[in-house]
């Protein structure tokens, strides 16, 4: 097989066997992510709501893989034919880059017209079979065909993982007359680190119409969510900002979840002790790989009463931060859980070594059966 070029960050997958194992290496993962949430969620550490969210958002990943799986299913058969070749972030990512998913977003706007300019699935595989009993000919160019159609009904199904998938608002109940619960959720494929990033915030609103429904504040937060959704700020303030800005919406939880980076041997170029975990491991092909989780959990300790205008005051959020910042890092977070997911063979080799800095990083175990271990 051939070897990839790890001497670059992002690169090309033009090899077509690297390419099918790198989307079946992902249609593992994927599959596994939706069991290890649900792991988590025995452990309550997800409400009902923010775990059917959650499910939603690696169901739209996996999605989001099935598609570029179809698009570049041809990869390295299509000789000066512009199969095209998918591009990953191969530092700290092992996902494919922003402008995958921007070209993807692009595709589906047209996807309805392009379909309508193609022969039918059935009419591509009728021409396939005269071909190669004709011709006794592979029917590469056909098989191209069939890969885009596919590729475009795959879109037009929906419900993928998109670059940015805006803010919507759950209600979760009142509080009081005046009062309501939202859980407020979007995500976004952050450009900085080239990975799925997930945002989950509960907030308190006591306007006088619903979030969702009001016209006059419900544009302008899906507006300031989306544009504060950058991986280099902290969630204090992300947080601080938004309750600032909107003086009858109260956050009083925010997380941000991260998926990845995905590290493999064959299509990642890793540093510390993970590269030699995954060398060591000689796991077989599709186990070869570990893929972090992290949470950054913001939470609101008290409310301060804080004057607006002449006669009125509004509530005003202090957020709980990390007592240990102060001699470490400043997480700008209440709290930050790492984990990491990988395979049993790996996670063997990962149990012996013990390297620095994974004492206090969870591992999820994953097997080809569906069973999920837990260790900390």
């Amino acid at each position: 097989m051939t070897e990839v070029n790890l001497t670059r960050d992002h690169s090309d997958l033009s090899d077509g066997r690297l390419a099918r194992r790198y989307f079946a290496k992902f249609q593992r993962i994927t599959r596994h992510l939706t069991r290890v949430a649900a792991v988590m969620q025995q452990e309550r550490e997800y409400s009902k709501a923010e775990m059917a969210v959650l499910t939603r958002y690696l169901s739209g990943l996996s999605y989001t893989f099935q598609a570029l799986a179809t698009k570049y299913l041809m990869t390295g058969r299509m000789q000066g034919m512009g199969a095209g070749e998918m591009t990953i972030d191969r530092n700290e990512s092992g996902f494919p880059v922003l402008a995958e998913l921007l070209r993807m977003a692009n595709d589906a706007s047209q996807a309805e017209s392009h379909l309508r300019n193609m022969p039918s699935t059935e009419a591509l595989k009728d021409d396939m079979v005269r071909q190669i009993v004709g011709d006794l000919s592979i029917p590469t160019k056909l098989q191209f065909a069939l890969s885009q159609r596919l590729y475009y009904e795959e879109l037009l199904k929906g419900e993928l993982f998109w670059a940015s998938n805006d803010p919507e608002a759950l209600w979760q109940g009142n509080i009081g007359e005046d009062r309501r619960e939202f859980l407020v959720h979007w995500a976004t494929w952050d450009n900085q680190v080239n990975l799925p990033v997930i945002y989950l915030m509960t907030l308190e609103d006591s306007g006088r119409t619903a979030l969702p429904k009001d016209s006059r504040r419900w544009p302008g937060v899906q507006h300031h969510l989306m544009a504060q959704a950058i991986n280099g700020l902290k969630l204090v303030t992300i947080a601080k900002g938004f309750d600032e800005d909107f003086d009858d919406l109260h956050p009083k939880r925010l997380r941000r979840i991260h998926i990845g980076p995905m590290y493999s041997s064959a299509f990642t170029l890793q540093r510390g002790p993970i590269r030699e975990v995954l060398e060591k491991a000689r796991a077989p092909v599709g186990d070869d790989w570990a893929l972090a989780w992290t949470v950054e959990d913001l939470e609101s300790e008290k409310v301060l009463q804080e004057k607006s205008g002449w006669f009125s005051t509004v509530d005003r959020e202090v957020f709980k931060l990390d007592p240990f910042s102060g001699k470490g890092v400043d997480t700008g977070a209440t709290r930050t859980k790492r984990a990491i997911i990988m395979p049993e063979r790996p996670f063997q080799v990962l149990d012996d070594m013990r390297p620095a800095g994974f004492a206090n990083v969870e591992k999820f175990v994953v097997s080809g059966k569906g069973r999920v271990l837990r260790y900390r």
